[in-house]
């Protein structure tokens, strides 16, 4: 399955690498954009080199590097790459994830005010009736934001705080994350075994193994 995979400029760019792990850890192409706002975050949370990148494309290629897995595939798409075959409602790409949504992203989804190709791709999932899903990590939240989120979810896609359970007793913050990511894999159909069911004790968390 093909698959957009988002990053924009909200703290949690760890949500996008689990995110990308796991997408291509069970096989699925995706095709990854990440925003120049969110090169800064993974410039500074993942890479531990500050948040002004001299170059946002190695940012992003490292990024990718650090969290894809060999059973899939990604293309690096360019953020003002509105020719991308993702942009285009024929294209055959029906799922698309924004992980973390920066409330700047949220926005322009919500207004169809886009200028990216993040905007676009959440834009062609609504109006052809895919699957986006967004992971906002913001608190406490305006009620701009929350108007947004529900102009959103009217709109049929669907809203999923970055708000992992406790319940799973996670011993890791890649526990809590992948916790919320594998809340966005069930909702696209994307099988993995990120965190403990509810009554299945056996299935293991963290079965991508560690955070490179």
């Amino acid at each position: 399955m093909r698959i957009f995979l988002g990053v924009t400029g909200a703290s949690g760019a760890l949500y996008g690498g689990r995110a990308l792990a796991a997408l291509t850890d069970a096989g699925h192409h995706v095709g990854l954009c990440v925003s120049d706002a969110g090169a800064r975050v993974i410039s500074h949370e993942v890479l531990g080199e500050g948040p002004r990148p001299a170059d946002y494309h190695d940012v992003a290629e490292r990024f990718a590097a650090m969290f894809a897995r060999p059973a899939g595939a990604v293309d690096l798409l360019s953020a003002d790459d509105i020719a991308s075959s993702f942009a285009s409602g024929s294209a055959g790409a029906r799922q698309a994830l924004v992980a973390p949504c920066s409330t700047s992203t949220l926005g322009h989804i919500a207004h169809g005010t886009g200028g990216n190709l993040i905007h676009r791709v959440a834009e062609v999932m609504l109006k052809e009736r895919g699957g986006l899903i967004i992971i906002p990590r913001e608190t406490p939240v305006s009620l701009i934001q929350l108007r947004n989120m529900v102009a959103v979810t009217e709109a049929g896609g669907v809203v999923l705080p970055a708000s992992p359970g406790l319940y799973t007793l996670p011993a890791t913050v890649e526990d809590m994350v992948d916790f919320v990511v594998g809340k966005a894999l069930d909702l696209m159909g994307v099988e993995h075994a990120l965190f403990p069911r509810w009554g299945q004790p056996d299935v293991p968390a963290g079965t991508l193994g560690d955070h490179p």
